[in-house]
């Protein structure tokens, strides 16, 4: 499975359709919404401090209803806007069911969680 770095959830294409895409974009609504007009494999996102109402990281439960595993990473573990610092110093802080059943896990780093999905839906 290819791994795709692009700072915004915007700039997502065809060729990353079913691939691991790791943004810079917080994991609200609308960053799934983009998300959803190629869909990924996995889509990793910064939780932007989690936000009222949990806003920051409301889009992996979207993703979720459509099939697609999500987690966000902590905002003071990688810079927002930044796909490097989500993949380089990442640290899970929320996870979609779908995620979650591969076993990716709160405090993992991107790339261990990466890595576990992965290696989940491979075999």
């Amino acid at each position: 499975m290819k791994r795709f770095l692009i700072d915004s959830v915007s700039a997502i294409t065809a060729e990353m359709a079913g691939q691991v895409v790791v943004t810079g974009s917080h994991g609200g609504t609308s960053a799934a919404r983009l998300a959803l007009t190629q869909p990924p494999a996995l889509a990793v996102f910064n939780d932007a401090g989690i936000g009222l109402d949990g806003a920051g990281i409301a889009g992996l439960a979207i993703l979720n209803q459509h099939g697609i595993a999500a987690f966000a990473v902590s905002h003071q573990s990688a810079r927002i806007g930044d796909a490097a610092s989500t993949e380089t110093s990442g640290q899970v802080t929320a996870a979609n069911a779908i995620a979650t059943a591969t076993g990716v896990v709160a405090g993992q780093t991107t790339l261990a969680a990466i890595e576990q999905f992965v290696q989940t839906t491979s075999a």
